[in-house]
């Protein structure tokens, strides 16, 4: 038989067609009639028994490699997704890629199915913004109401909100590296409140006080409410602007109960209340996260995390299995044969395998030893490897991450000019 893929014919004989009868070159052979064989190919010529197809050459020489050799392989100068296509059009499986190939074209698929879901909300915003576009005063203003909180690129508005609202982020994590300082936190002990520490929660109100102005304005333009609250950065904004107003709740309360005769439990009361406070405060570091809003490089790292999952997983792997392997030889070298005995236990010395493995080394477990310096080199050199097998595909990945993240801003913003 004859097939004459874009132009280039092959010679092929019945019996190779016969080893895949599910196939499309395959179902050749059971064709009965003219119209049976140009539901199968584009063009058939009686005359030489020739069958013609008008699709990719270069994908149909890797899948009759596959039907002579029984190898399938994905090609490095085609798309795979387009290979992918071809795959179902010739009715072969997916399952008979190689390993490597069928990991690439996974990888494919899963950054194209991120890709139209990015794609899918750019739309659903540009859909929602159609929703407002006659000429009422009040489709008006929540057309510039959206894009001056949504997108910094839209106009002057819109960077001059993102300027101020990342001039807060800045402003909140100085506060609240100033309220750490040792002085401060001996007024607030002693129950007292200077001039500094008056000025820090007078800024740090104004702070919250904007942070709150722009959620309400996020969550007047919203369209879908419910969908507007699932969302993770407004999950952050949330967890970030809560604990303020329920620390002035606790501290309103505690004012009140302190002022109750109740002697020692009173005091145990103060103490909890103090520590709630505490752990609220430290949760404004949540504001940080905020900048993911207007910077495109934490957006690729968050992307990057949810692609290297696995790679992560690995790392970790790695980590816990050579910790639970140098963990005990150490204990046993310095327990043995040590000077001073700074390994008490297998426990313990997990925190030093740590250390050595990532490199950090913090000195305050050392082995004395020969035995436990020979085994602490080994763990240094384990670590070094260990942590740089995964490292380089996750590099890979923000690399790729960052280009496709910036695209699509790029297409956006065309797209949004025209």
């Amino acid at each position: 038989v004859i097939i004459n893929v874009g132009g280039i014919k092959y010679k092929v004989p019945w019996t190779t067609l016969e080893n895949c009868p599910l196939t499309r070159l395959g179902k050749l052979k059971s064709c009965n009639n003219y119209d049976e064989i140009m539901n199968i190919c584009d063009d058939y010529d009686v005359s030489c028994n020739e069958f013609f197809f008008d699709r990719n050459p270069s994908a149909f020489r890797t899948i009759m490699t596959f039907l002579t050799a029984g190898k399938l392989r994905l090609l490095r100068e085609m798309c795979a997704l387009s290979f992918q296509e071809e795959l179902v059009y010739w009715g072969i499986e997916e399952d008979h890629l190689e390993w490597c190939c069928k990991k690439r074209l996974q990888q494919k698929e899963e950054e194209a199915a991120e890709a139209r879901l990015y794609e899918g909300e750019m739309v659903f915003s540009e859909t929602t913004q159609c929703a407002f576009q006659d000429n009422s005063r009040l489709s008006l203003c929540m057309r510039k109401l959206r894009d001056m909180v949504e997108n910094p690129h839209s106009g002057i508005p819109g960077k001059i909100f993102a300027c101020i609202s990342i001039s807060f982020v800045a402003i909140t994590a100085v506060s609240l590296c100033i309220s750490t300082m040792p002085d401060v936190r001996e007024e607030e002990d002693r129950g007292e409140c200077s001039r500094k520490c008056y000025d820090i929660f007078v800024l740090e109100t104004v702070c919250v006080a904007w942070f709150s102005f722009e959620f309400l304005l996020r969550s007047i333009q919203a369209e879908n409410k419910c969908a507007f609250l699932k969302t993770p950065l407004n999950i952050i904004d949330i967890l970030a602007i809560l604990p303020f107003y329920i620390s002035l709740i606790v501290g309103m309360v505690s004012t009140k109960n302190s002022s109750k005769p109740g002697g020692g439990a009173g005091n145990k009361y103060l103490e909890r209340v103090g520590l709630v406070l505490r752990f609220l405060r430290a949760l404004r570091i949540l504001y940080v996260m905020r900048l993911a809003r207007h910077s495109l490089g934490l957006q690729t790292l968050g992307l990057t995390v949810r692609r290297c999952t696995r790679e992560f997983g690995l790392l970790l792997l790695f980590l816990c299995v050579a910790m639970a392997l140098f963990s005990p030889l150490v204990y046993l070298a310095e327990s043995e044969l040590g000077a001073k005995q700074e390994f008490t236990s297998v426990p313990t010395s997990y925190w030093w395998a740590v250390i050595s493995m990532t490199t950090v080394g913090y000195g305050d477990m050392v082995p004395r030893s020969i035995p436990g310096q020979v085994v602490a080199l080994s763990s240094i050199l384990s670590g070094i490897l260990l942590m740089a097998f995964p490292v380089t595909s996750i590099f890979h990945t923000f690399s790729r991450s960052y280009s496709e993240l910036k695209e699509q801003q790029q297409r956006a913003a065309s797209r949004q000019m025209r």
